[in-house]
Parts: structure tokens; sequence; C-alpha cells
């Protein structure tokens, strides 16, 4: 077994005599040039096995922080991917870069983030990690911690000043196949509480992927209660794909689970459903409890007919959509 093996193995061990001999017998044997890129494995090995002395041991020896691995990932990356604050903040102190990307366009962020690591996505935003950056699948790290339901870390990169760059997806290409947000990603895959922050910071719900909106998703995957949060979010139902499927087509189409039952009865009742906006005001004076209304206000009904208020009002309402384009 070579030196370098030797010390790899050392810092696997968390021998830190061990390590502390090898870098010296290793240092009076190469320059320096060779000496910093014979290290490389072993900080590796250092930042993913979390030793702080061992970590500090290697890059006083001078070991290059942002060398990088076959996969091109930087200690910086497996410190983050193990969430293991210490030593990340020892990484950034020696300069390692929070913006290099690994081979499929990983970040230390984007790690952080898909594994719910949130003092150390903290950590990294700090230190001006930029959250629009998109790895080799097209995702940011807020489209991960969505799509794998890391609460906290949404709530903290949504609370970044680059909110609004992430929610509209300023850094993607909409006409990209595998084009997706935040919201589908989560829709998707039923993380409700997440739609719910998603849905208050401003994301426009009937945003379009090719496979339609984040309604599309949740019914094609059976989650009836995201289904049911995005009708309540205002969701248009009518949407269509662009394979000419709105919601309740993909699920009469694609699903026969129990779920399925559930939700094509809520897309089916949502169908139905009528948006109208008052055009000047409408009350009732000697009715209290009669329906009171005033311009511009938009009005959800079953339909018109079971709109039952006085004539005055049926009068003073724009249909703003029917179902079928019926306009009656």
């Amino acid at each position: 077994m070579g030196r370098e093996q030797e010390l790899i193995q050392a810092v696997k061990n968390g021998d830190i005599p061990g390590v502390q001999k090898l870098v010296a017998k290793i240092k009076a044997s190469k320059s320096s040039e060779y000496w910093a890129a014979e290290l490389f494995s072993a900080l590796h090995h250092a930042a993913l096995g979390g030793s702080l002395d061992l970590i500090s041991l290697l890059l006083e020896a001078q070991a290059t922080v942002d060398i990088k691995d076959s996969n091109g990932m930087r200690p910086l990356h497996y410190a983050a991917w193990q969430g293991r604050v210490e030593p990340v903040r020892v990484l950034l102190r020696a300069a390692a870069s929070v913006n290099m990307a690994s081979l499929d366009g990983q970040i230390p962020l984007h790690l952080s983030a898909q594994y719910g690591h949130y003092e150390v996505s903290e950590m990294l935003l700090q230190h001006q990690s930029n959250p629009c950056l998109i790895n080799k699948a097209k995702k940011t790290p807020l489209d991960l911690a969505c799509e794998f339901g890391r609460l906290k870390v949404a709530q903290l990169l949504l609370n970044s000043h680059l909110c609004v760059a992430l929610l509209e997806g300023q850094s993607k290409d909409a006409t990209d196949p595998n084009y997706t947000t935040p919201l589908h990603l989560a829709a998707k895959n039923g993380h409700k509480e997440i739609i719910r922050q998603l849905l208050k910071a401003g994301i426009e719900i009937n945003k379009q992927t090719k496979t339609g909106t984040a309604l599309h998703e949740a019914a094609l995957y059976g989650k009836t209660e995201v289904v049911r949060l995005l009708l309540e979010g205002g969701v248009d139902v009518n949407i269509r794909n662009t394979y000419n499927q709105t919601a309740l087509d993909i699920v009469n189409q694609f699903t026969t689970s129990h779920a399925s039952k559930d939700i094509k009865q809520l897309l089916r009742e949502a169908s139905g459903i009528l948006k109208v906006r008052a055009l000047k005001d409408f009350w009732n004076l000697h009715d209290p409890t009669a329906l009171n209304v005033r311009a511009g206000d938009v009005i959800t009904a079953v339909s018109l007919c079971a709109f039952v208020c006085p004539l005055p009002a049926l009068v003073a309402v724009s249909v703003l959509c029917v179902p079928g384009g019926r306009r009656d």
C-alpha cells in the first residue's frame, strides 16, 4: 500500500496521529504542488466523515480546498450532503467555493436542500450561494426541497431575496421538455404544507409544463388532499395540457385507484363551478342576511340558476368562466 492510500485509510479510520505522521512523510518526499493534488481524496473523506481535526490538519498541510474528485465533487459538496455544520464552516473559512458545480450540475446548496439540512443551507446562502442555479436535471435547490418535502429549507429559500426569481423560474427555459416548477414537484409528491407556503409566497398556481398544471400532477399521482388544496386555492380545473387533457381526463384515462374515485368527484364538482364578477354594487337594506356585492367582487357559484338573488344582481354580473365555453 502506497503512502497516499495509507493516508486515505488513516483518515477513514479517524487516526489523527497516523495522519500527522503520513502527512510529514509525504510532504518531505514531494513538491508542494504534487502534494496538494495527492491530498484531494483524503480531504474528501475527512469532509464526508465530519472530522474537524482531520479537515483542519489537511488544510494546514496545504491540501487544495476546492480539489474535485472523479464526479466533480469538492469537499464542500460532501460536507453539505452530510449536513455537517462545523466542517462546512471550516471549509468556507478556507475559501471553499459555494457555487462550483459537480459534473451533474450540483452545487453544495442543491445537496443540503435535497436532504433537508437547514443550518448548512442557511450558512451557504450567507456565503452568497446562488439558489437560482440549476443542475443537469434543470432543478434549483428550491425544486429539490419541494420535491423531497424539506419544509424548513423551502421556507428558508422562499425568504431569500431571490424568491421572485425562484418562483418565476427565471433561470429556466419554459420550452424545455424537462421544465418543471416547485409547485409541480410538491404536488406530485403530496407535500401539502410546502404547497401552502408556495401559494402564500405568490407562485402562479396555473403555471403549465408539458404535462399541464400542478393539478394535473396531483390528479395523476393520486394526491387527493393536494387536489382539494389546489382547488381551494383557485386553480383552473379546465386547463388542458399539451396532450389536450384536463386533470379529469387524466384521472379517467390513467388511474384506477381508490384515491382516483375521490379525485374524480372533486374535479367533476369543480368543473361545474362558475366564476362571476360583479359589475356594480348590490345590497338589500331590508334584509341583513341577503347577499351583498360590491363592484369588482369575484363570486363563485355552482351555476347561474343556483345563484339565488334578485334579478338586478343577476344583470349586474359578468361571467368569467363557463365550462364548455357556454354563456347562459
